[in-house]
């Protein structure tokens, strides 16, 4: 049988306020369990046996949580921030109070982000050893050269030091200037890397002389991007997504 837990950290992990708060919602009788009115925070609590009213509204426990999010630009990667939106932020219907996301993207970056609070999942999504690939999408100046190509799939020592292991690039789009229009040399490219390091893919493009203005990330693992999300969407993996992140 699951151990029991406290009442008032029952509330608390699922996010119903402090346990501060919590003790003195509970003293005002506002706590039900069974139907009967309970005023010790201490009081056992069975998950999933016994049954919880807060405001005799149902409070079921959660123990674990996934939701995938298009990640929108102007948006922190962290779980809070006293001055910016947090990606955890935009998650509405969470019941948990201490999701995070699994990874990170720049706060100019969009796309894929898994938000959770499977510890275990993020280790072997994030873990240098498991080189789990990431695809991204990305928009940078200037027409990429096709020796670049080459270049990624040699793997690159970045002159500021970064060493980077062997990646794809994949060039889908390239658009020459227009001098009496005003209009600049841009290409459009995919790229997919094994490992994580900071600001890699702007790094790799600034080395191939094409700095990135929009990055998208597409996929991470077995995980894609919903084309059906808009930037600042979300939803809750399904049970295939989530059997397929189990068995990496």
């Amino acid at each position: 049988m699951e151990k029991a837990i406290r009442l008032d950290k029952y509330l608390a992990d699922m996010g119903k306020g402090t346990r501060t708060e919590l003790k003195e919602m509970i003293r005002k009788g506002r706590i039900k369990v069974n139907g009967e009115v309970v005023k010790k925070p201490e009081t056992k609590i069975r998950k999933g046996e016994d049954t919880i009213l807060l405001d005799n509204a149902p409070v079921e426990y959660v123990e674990l949580e996934y939701y995938l999010l298009n990640k929108p630009q102007g948006v922190i990667s962290a779980t809070e921030d006293r001055r910016r939106e947090t990606v955890v932020d935009l998650i509405d219907e969470k019941q948990r109070k201490d999701l995070f996301p699994v990874g990170r993207l720049d706060i100019d970056t969009e796309g894929l982000l898994l938000i959770t609070n499977d510890g275990a999942l993020a280790h072997r999504l994030l873990a240098p050893g498991h080189h789990v690939d990431k695809v991204y999408e990305a928009r940078c100046e200037g027409l990429v050269p096709d020796e670049a190509v080459q270049k990624f799939r040699d793997g690159m020592e970045l002159s500021d030091g970064l060493s980077c292991m062997p990646a794809e690039l994949e060039i889908l789009e390239r658009k020459a200037g227009d001098p009496e229009t005003g209009t600049e040399a841009e290409s459009l490219v995919s790229l997919t890397l094994h490992e994580g390091k900071f600001h890699q893919v702007k790094r790799m493009m600034e080395e191939v002389g094409c700095p990135v203005v929009h990055l998208k990330r597409l996929s991470m693992g077995p995980l894609k991007l919903d084309a059906t999300l808009k930037p600042g969407e979300y939803r809750k993996l399904t049970d295939k997504e989530r059997e397929l992140l189990e068995n990496l």
